[in-house]
């Protein structure tokens, strides 16, 4: 299944709800809801950082640009996609190639920029590990990709990287997915979840809403994760890895029992 929403507030819950009606086995999601959870646990894996190396993916993408339209082209398209990320609240590598082209319609490479952002070599930009852990974490629940982005570039990346077939296409897209967790328990209703994420943020806001429902996996990959910032303004993860391929040595019952570790401290401090 692929369920795409805007993940904005009450507005976009009932977007989902109209989006994606269905639930994994074809169910109305109404349906679903009503009845106690069909799962025991299941796992949610972020793609960006966690899963796969996207800084690794923007920093090929500007060498590209620049050996194209040199320095200061590289530059002007960063700005842009900055400025558009701005306005709609996601990473737009395609909106900004288009915005750029539009300053300068008949520069040569662009097309040639065109095809090398849609055959990027995806799959060489999986973490060690991603997909066995992928493979070993099925064997207790469904495995789901929890991501935000846009509607046709994340799933593309999902699919050339191998990450759709590993997970036989269960994907939930949204803009913030921590916003989205009425319309998760839908789709994947379980009594127990797993988050594995590259942002203390996002899960600190899902915590505050399952709470010891959700265990919380930081991965310390990419920029985001590695901001001392973070630690500071952020509830601390219920399990930190220093790589997602170190997820396989843990089990079902030792990630719900994190959670529940986590709970009962902090009901004590």
């Amino acid at each position: 299944m692929l369920a795409i929403g805007s993940g904005s507030g009450r507005a976009g819950r009932e977007g989902a709800k109209a989006m994606a009606a269905t639930d994994t086995d074809g169910e109305s999601s109404a349906g679903a809801h009503s009845r106690e959870p069909r799962h025991a646990i299941v796992f949610m894996l972020d793609v960006d950082d966690t899963l796969l190396d996207n800084d690794r993916f923007e920093t090929d993408l500007g060498a590209r640009i620049e050996e194209a339209f040199g320095a200061r082209g590289r530059a002007r398209y960063w700005k842009i996609y900055e400025t558009l990320r701005a306005e709609v609240d996601y990473a737009d590598y395609l909106g900004a190639l288009q915005r750029f082209r539009a300053e300068a319609p008949d520069a040569p490479g662009l097309l040639a920029l065109s095809a090398y952002l849609l055959r990027y070599p995806f799959a060489e930009r999986l973490y060690p590990g991603s997909l066995e852990t992928i493979a070993r974490l099925r064997k207790s629940g469904p495995v789901v990709l929890l991501s935000d982005g846009d509607i046709v570039f994340q799933p593309h990346k999902m699919c050339m990287s191998g990450l759709w077939d590993a997970v036989d296409g269960q994907a939930l897209i949204y803009l913030h997915k921590e916003q989205m967790i009425d319309a998760i328990e839908r789709h994947f209703p379980a009594r127990h979840y797993v988050m594995v994420d590259d942002k203390q943020r996002v899960l600190a806001a899902m915590k505050s809403s399952l709470r010891a429902r959700l265990t919380t996996v930081l991965v310390r990959q990419g920029h985001y994760a590695l901001d001392p910032e973070n630690e500071r303004r952020y509830a601390r993860a219920d399990i930190s890895l220093g790589a997602v391929g170190e997820l396989a040595a843990y089990d079902a019952a030792a990630l719900k029992a994190a959670a529940r570790t986590q709970e009962r401290g902090a009901r004590t401090t």
